[in-house]
């Protein structure tokens, strides 16, 4: 799964259950529908720069207006954005939408770029998105149907006005977004989302025009203790970054902002467009069950659909890694040609259905579309998760030696029966560096990386099963139900799922994090633990989709960092946001009758599968 060539680096700005389990095969690509039924370029273009729109407040917000120029009236797109208007959609594309007869609408947000005011993140977009959608009522041009479109905080814009309300708004198209802010933004299980939320939130987006990621100097950023004042380490002061951060719960500054609990709000169809490497999977995967569940009209819980690729933030390619900054991995992960869509049919589909009334099949598509790495292909499915799933306990088991992957550890499906341990010591100065995954917006690599560096570690112990007979799939979502001691006040727990390939190549799956003093939930009041004392601690390991072909091996990861993707824990007990002191723990991992630290892995018979 090699390729010589890579991805170019993309700007960081942007269950279901189902009555009938049943897979629906796919065509070859989601990409690859009837173009015969899409709108076709009809309309030469007019274009309109920083029409100035005025909110509740007397605050205008520039606006650019791409529209057919023709007479009549249109449906409209808007795209509410803090990454600059002019950039907000890929070159050409609002023109691209506007010859096929929409009138697209791209607007700064409140204290960005051309808009005046004053940012702060999160805080306006449902009044100001209220305020525009209004707006739209007074304009000649536009017949009353309005649709919006964008991801990562410009999917977040389309939320927050949605759930303020609307006249208008008909269908949103959203990429790699959610809106619970507070448990898939900035805290994930407990732990500070660090390597996003102080690149992205503490430095790149402060002031009236964002910072370029490329411009700090990233070590002594992350190291700078406490991390209450890192954004000041970058040279910047960043209110809201500091507000997160001594908001370490689920209180009162979340409302307004976090949304987790709105869903019944929301009176229209959703598209949701995400990747298994994506920051906001686990949150987009629990927003569409709670869509289906709870959505306040019968074309918000049954039009809404979630389609997952191989990507990480940046979405469409066939290349899952896009090397942040240029980094560019050894080994690039190629998922192959069907992994590569493009947005714009999607949403122009999406659109002509609900905004222009086209029959072209979106009412009939499938609930959910996933791409099954490893195969590399993508399926339909009815519900998530799959009704068909076998949930299978892999326990983890040593000699007591399970220290890097040299170690005796093992990944199995046979319960322990002995009383062994696993220990290792866990130093907050030398944490174990993030290498892949769900990250974003740094100079932190996101998607399929090699782990074989972590796995050298004596800090990381590692179980692995042996070589797979046949091809294993698994699909769903993982979770790791672990029982471990510490000689600290507080600590972390990291998973990790690994494929190691034939020829050694170790590609990561997914991985988690718990905090120990929030075991019983990330937005509950702290719970101190007892150092010495045997908790059993539940890692959420996200979900995927992936097959272990034959020859491959699964493995385990286990350890207390993931660093800078997740804060470090001093260990000390005292505030994480505050603290300044480190110390090194004795971490024991208890792998035995009483204790049997297991892996849940949610298996996919493959009779039912391509």
């Amino acid at each position: 799964m090699k390729i010589a060539a890579i991805l170019a680096a993309a700007a960081c700005v942007f269950a279901i259950q189902g009555a009938v389990a049943q897979t629906l095969l796919a065509p070859p690509s989601i990409s690859h529908y009837d173009q015969s039924l899409l709108s076709k370029p009809a309309y030469k273009v007019l274009m309109q720069s920083n029409v100035r729109v005025r909110m509740h407040d007397g605050t205008t917000l520039a606006t650019d207006i791409y529209r057919p120029d023709a007479p009549g009236k249109f449906p409209a797109i808007l795209q509410r954005t803090p990454y600059n208007r002019a950039m907000a959609m890929a070159p050409g594309d609002a023109k691209w939408f506007a010859e096929r007869g929409y009138v697209v609408v791209l607007q700064d947000v409140r204290g960005k770029y051309d808009s005046d005011g004053a940012f702060y993140a999160f805080k306006n977009e449902a009044d100001d998105g209220y305020d525009t959608d209004e707006w739209f009522g007074s304009q000649p041009w536009f017949d009353g149907n309005l649709g919006t479109m964008g991801g990562s905080y410009v999917g977040y814009t389309q939320w927050a006005q949605a759930i303020r309300g609307s006249k208008y708004l008909k269908a949103m198209a959203m990429t790699v977004t959610t809106p619970d802010i507070y448990g898939n933004w900035i805290y994930i299980d407990g732990a500070l989302h660090y390597g996003f939320d102080l690149p992205w939130g503490g430095l790149s987006m402060s002031g009236h025009v964002s910072q370029s990621a490329n411009g700090f100097e990233w070590p002594p950023i992350y190291n700078n203790l406490p991390i209450s004042t890192s954004d000041e380490a970058g040279h910047h002061v960043t209110d809201y970054y500091r507000d997160w951060l001594a908001h370490p719960t689920r209180d009162s500054y979340w409302d307004g902002i976090s949304f987790e609990n709105d869903y019944n709000k929301i009176s229209v169809p959703i598209l949701s467009i995400d990747g298994w490497y994506d920051i906001f999977l686990r949150g987009d995967i629990n927003d569409d069950a709670r869509m289906r569940k709870e959505g306040r009209t019968p074309e918000a819980r049954n039009g809404k659909r979630l389609i997952i690729g191989p990507w990480a933030h940046e979405t469409g390619g066939r290349v899952a890694l896009p090397p942040n900054l240029g980094a560019a991995p050894a080994n690039p992960v190629d998922f192959g040609s069907d992994a590569a869509v493009d947005k714009r049919v999607l949403h122009l589909r999406w659109f002509d259905h609900w905004l222009k009334g086209i029959d072209n099949g979106v009412g009939t598509d499938a609930p959910v579309q996933i791409f099954v790495m490893g195969k590399n292909y993508w399926r339909n499915e009815n519900e998530w998760p799959l009704a068909r799933t076998k949930y299978t306990n892999y326990y983890i088991q040593s000699g007591g030696k399970a220290n890097s992957a040299s170690g005796d550890g093992v990944l199995t499906a046979e319960q322990p029966k002995g009383s062994d341990t696993d220990t290792f010591t866990y130093d907050p100065a030398n944490p174990v560096p993030s290498m892949g995954g769900n990250v974003c917006c740094s100079n932190v690599p996101s998607g399929p990386w090699d782990q074989r560096s972590v796995e050298e570690r004596k800090d990381v112990l590692v179980y692995t099963t042996p070589a797979m007979k046949e091809a294993t799939e698994i699909t769903g979502p993982i979770k790791m139900e672990l029982y471990a001691s510490t000689s600290a006040k507080d600590t972390d727990w990291t998973a990790k799922l690994v494929d190691i390939q034939p020829d050694g190549f170790a590609q990561n799956i997914q991985s988690g994090i718990v905090r120990a003093r929030y075991r019983d939930g990330g937005g509950k009041p702290a719970k101190m633990i007892e150092p010495g004392k045997v908790y059993n601690y539940t890692i959420d390991l996200w979900a995927t989709s992936y097959v272990i072909l034959p020859g491959h091996k699964l493995r385990l990861e286990v350890s207390s960092s993931d660093f800078p993707r997740f804060d470090r824990n001093l260990n000390t007990g005292e505030d994480p946001n505050t603290g300044t002191k480190m110390v090194a723990a004795k971490q024991t991992i208890y792998h035995s009758a009483r204790y049997p630290s297991h892996v849940v892995l949610p298996l996919i018979p493959q009779e039912n599968a391509k």
